[in-house]
């Protein structure tokens, strides 16, 4: 499934093309998702064997894609791009610019964390 949907990648739009390594990354990163998200609503649905395979799954397309940040690791990235971002505005960072510290920290994880959580971590270190 995952080589299919690198194959549909490479042919979306108007040319074929070839994938960059940071774009197969995307891709395998979705495919994750995918799995992460089949699995829990099979576990909510009473259906334990089929939450198994997805997960199954997912361990493997885990194996072709860097290891995650850990939790201090996401919270240091969070906290540099945060004073960063007091730095140049010099002074306080607000909820208004959520989007732009997120956006700094999704460019350094690149791939490495899933999105909701850097913006749940990025959300707490303003509030």
């Amino acid at each position: 499934m995952a080589i299919a949907a690198v194959k549909t990648e490479q042919v979306a739009g108007d040319e074929a093309r070839e994938l960059s390594d940071s774009e197969v990354q995307a891709v395998l990163n979705r495919e994750v998702a995918k799995r992460r998200d089949s699995a829990e609503a099979y576990t909510a649905g009473n259906r334990p064997e089929l939450a198994q395979k997805e997960l199954a799954e997912l361990e493997v397309l885990q194996r072709y894609l860097p290891a995650a940040l850990t939790e201090d690791e996401l919270d240091q990235i969070v906290a540099e791009e945060v004073s960063k971002a007091a730095e140049q505005l010099g002074g306080e960072v607000t909820m208004r610019q959520m989007g732009q510290v997120i956006k700094a920290v999704n460019a350094r994880t690149a791939g490495r964390a899933v999105g909701s959580v850097v913006a749940a971590k990025v959300k707490a270190a303003l509030a």
